[in-house]
């Protein structure tokens, strides 16, 4: 059985010291997920560093967790950054959720033409953090000691990021490019870009291609804006272990 993950601050944690965690993060342990002194659970910073213990102390609001082990995580090579379009009701969960456990280091929630959704004032602050807190629960629950990075861009920003990476791609139904036929690096930094619903528009397209990013395709169909970016991770992260 694998350990439950919760997050906290790790500050030099040695085997045989204590690790705190507080606030609704603990009220979450032990009044939602029901851990009582004795068991043994897993401690992340969400940066790459972590700890396997029992617990001494189950409190309301504080879990003490005494160490047993320290861990972290294997160095990944290449660093995958997934631009996700706004998409409507649960599917942008659903995208940040699966993006994170195929192991995605950052994920840009991105206002395209096409997003019916709109970021705007607080509404967008409010959304920006529940994609965050949506990425820091899949981190959890897929047991990875790295949260992602969650941000916000538009689409000029975006063509700045794809500029400057090793391999940028953009999803596109269209395009003549297989994903299968994408020479992707053993190291280095690769970004997708996953559309909305509606699509990318043609002008957004063209200023994606004008940085240097190749449109691919990655199914023989058109998959939802939830589940592309997650397929696309996977197929590249497959065809990045082959030149490692």
């Amino acid at each position: 059985m694998t350990h439950p993950l919760f997050l906290a601050p790790l500050i030099a944690p040695v085997v045989g010291g204590v690790v705190e965690v507080v606030g609704d993060e603990a009220r979450h342990a032990v009044a939602v997920r029901r851990i009582r002194v004795g068991e043994t659970v897993l401690v992340s910073d969400g940066v790459g560093l972590a700890v396997r213990g029992n617990v001494a102390a189950a409190e309301k609001s504080r879990m003490e967790v005494i160490v047993d082990e320290v861990l972290s995580a294997p160095e990944r090579p290449v660093e995958w950054t997934a631009v996700q379009a706004l998409a409507k009701g649960d599917r942008s969960d659903l995208a940040v959720e699966m993006l994170t456990e195929i192991g995605a280091a950052r994920i840009v929630a991105w206002q395209a033409q096409r997003s019916i959704v709109r970021w705007q004032g607080e509404r967008g602050l409010r959304s920006l953090e529940k994609w965050r807190a949506t990425a820091r629960e899949a981190s959890k629950q897929s047991r990875r000691f790295h949260v992602p990075e969650v941000d916000h861009a538009d689409t000029s920003a975006v063509a700045a990021l794809l500029a400057e990476v090793d391999v940028a791609l953009v999803l596109h139904e269209d395009a003549d490019l297989d994903i299968a036929d994408v020479a992707v690096p053993g190291r280095g930094r690769v970004v997708v870009v996953i559309g909305p619903e509606g699509g990318i528009a043609p002008g957004e397209l063209e200023t994606f291609l004008a940085t240097g990013a190749r449109a691919v395709r990655i199914s023989d169909g058109v998959l939802r804006t939830s589940t592309a970016g997650a397929v696309a991770l996977a197929q590249l992260q497959v065809l990045a272990g082959r030149t490692s």
